[in-house]
């Protein structure tokens, strides 16, 4: 169950489509109704929390169990009509209080272990991303007060099995699945739908009087660009995947700066002159590192590691150790040029920039000064 912002269907073609909610929102639930349990030492059959898009949840427990200062709960992952591999399954949190004041999480059976470098988590620990860690210890130490500790342990015993029809091996998550969600909200939605919604964004925009934009592919930019670039995050508007089509949306509607911010997991791609990042239409990361860095005059041994790389972050490694880090300079520019190319038949086309952020939030490259770029921005 939820509110009623939630419970509002998507439509396509006529059709409602049903949202659902990530494995992070049902381990965050989960973790909080079972620290509720050991406060209140009875069972509890329902929960809410607050995701973090701002949509209330309202969520049924399954197997709840309290005994001393331990209780076990499961909430089952709904992905609405957007069903992937974790569809239906149970996610558990056991939550056992002490008094050492700290929040330990852990992974338990069927949450798999990361065991290479480059998804932003460190090697050994459990697959549980930092938007749901930020919510699971938020959502307890709201149950348990400031000066109290719980450990609490996230478990889902069909993991190992569901994980073998998702990515994670080819991630290095190897043992279960994935703690997810951004959000906390899966919106299901056609692929032309979405597009249109974001673009209607950037209509709303423009029909304000901005005439510049910053274009990010997803939730981390707006805080990068607030913090770095100094701008109001009511010039960013999200492109997802949707490149191509978001700048020549921008280009019809009159905008004359558009800035491209984002990690190079998905920029680099638009290097290479793909404008449709997701992973399912083209992947050519590894290849335009390769490309680059040998223009750069990168090493024999430097082209190899990185061609052998499954993840952006992982290359990144090597090339920071290798000392070619003015590469994310060169990809930027490179990102720029491309951009000027798919535009080239337009009249008047707006300047356009590009900025590299790391996961740790720090910049990593730009084809002209950030400053530059932000002072642009604010005119």
């Amino acid at each position: 169950m939820s509110d009623q912002a939630f419970d509002e269907p998507v439509w396509h073609n006529g059709k409602a489509l049903r949202k659902g909610y990530t494995t992070g929102s049902c381990a965050t639930a989960a973790a909080k109704v079972a620290a509720l349990m050991v406060l209140r030492q009875h069972l509890i059959h329902q929960v809410s929390i607050v995701t973090p898009s701002g949509v209330t949840l309202r969520l049924n427990v399954e197997c709840p169990h309290v005994e001393g200062l331990q209780a076990v709960a499961a909430i089952r992952k709904d992905g609405g009509d957007d069903v992937d591999a974790t569809h239906g399954m149970l996610i558990f949190a056991r939550v056992t209080f002490n008094e050492g004041g700290e929040i330990t999480l852990r992974g338990g059976e069927g949450v798999g272990t990361v065991t290479r470098k480059g998804i932003g988590l460190a090697v050994g620990d459990a697959a549980i991303n930092r938007t749901p860690r930020q919510t699971i210890e938020a959502a307890v130490r709201d149950v348990i007060g400031p000066t109290r500790g719980a450990e609490v342990e996230i478990f889902a015993p069909e993991g190992e099995e569901r994980a073998k029809k998702t990515y994670n091996g080819r991630l290095g998550i190897v043992g279960g699945i994935s703690i997810i969600g951004t959000t906390g909200i899966v919106t299901p939605m056609s692929e032309e739908s979405w597009k249109r919604s974001l673009a209607l964004e950037l209509e709303l925009k423009r029909a304000a009087g901005m005439d510049r934009v910053i274009l990010v592919p997803g939730n981390h930019g707006e805080r990068f660009v607030r913090e770095h670039l100094g701008v109001s995050g009511e010039q960013v508007v999200t492109m997802s995947n949707f490149v191509g089509y978001m700048i020549e949306e921008a280009v019809r509607l009159g905008f004359r700066h558009i800035v491209l911010v984002g990690h190079p997991g998905k920029l680099v791609k638009i290097a290479a002159g793909i404008f449709h990042t997701h992973s399912h239409i083209a992947d050519a990361r590894m290849e335009t590192l390769v490309a680059h860095l040998a223009l750069l005059g990168a090493p024999h041994a430097l082209l190899l590691a990185v061609s052998e790389c499954d993840t952006t972050e992982a290359a990144m490694e090597y090339i920071d150790a290798a000392g070619f880090s003015h590469l994310y300079d060169h990809l930027a520019a490179r990102i720029c040029l491309r951009i000027e190319q798919l535009l080239r038949f337009t009249h008047n086309p707006p300047q356009c920039d590009a900025v590299m952020f790391s996961f740790d939030n720090n910049v990593l490259g730009a084809n002209r000064s950030v400053e530059a770029i932000a002072r642009d921005l604010r005119c």
